[in-house]
């Protein structure tokens, strides 16, 4: 299952094909059209009490993988994603972070991935 990540900030392409922004807040300064989303997922980002404690620190990202893997592990929006990205061929993960390298999207795209295909 072909999963892309893209910053909400860089232009939707169609390439893209279904855009999910896997964020609980919507991002700053984008609208909705710009964006371009087909599914907002809020109920996979990372729980406040998580986030806030990583607060993006590259040094606490390996810990916060950890932490955030075994909230997705409970989460019960978690199938109902993998079963809508199971019916388009393309998904873009789409989240607001600056950083690249370390982010939530990252961690939840390899959770993904290692999932048995959807039924």
């Amino acid at each position: 299952m072909p999963i892309l990540l893209k910053r909400v900030y860089e232009p939707a392409e169609p390439a893209d094909g279904y855009r999910v922004l896997v964020d609980r807040l919507w991002p700053r300064g984008v609208s909705k059209a710009r964006a371009a989303i087909d599914l907002w997922a809020k109920d996979v980002a990372p729980t406040p009490a998580l986030r806030e404690w990583f607060n993006h620190e590259p040094e606490r990202f390996a810990e916060f993988r950890v932490r955030y893997r075994a909230e997705l592990e409970h989460n019960g929006a978690v199938d109902d994603l993998h079963a809508v990205i199971g019916e388009h061929p393309e998904t873009t993960l789409v989240y607001a972070a600056h950083d690249e390298a370390h982010n939530h999207a990252i961690v939840l795209a390899d959770y993904l991935r290692e999932l048995p295909p959807a039924v």
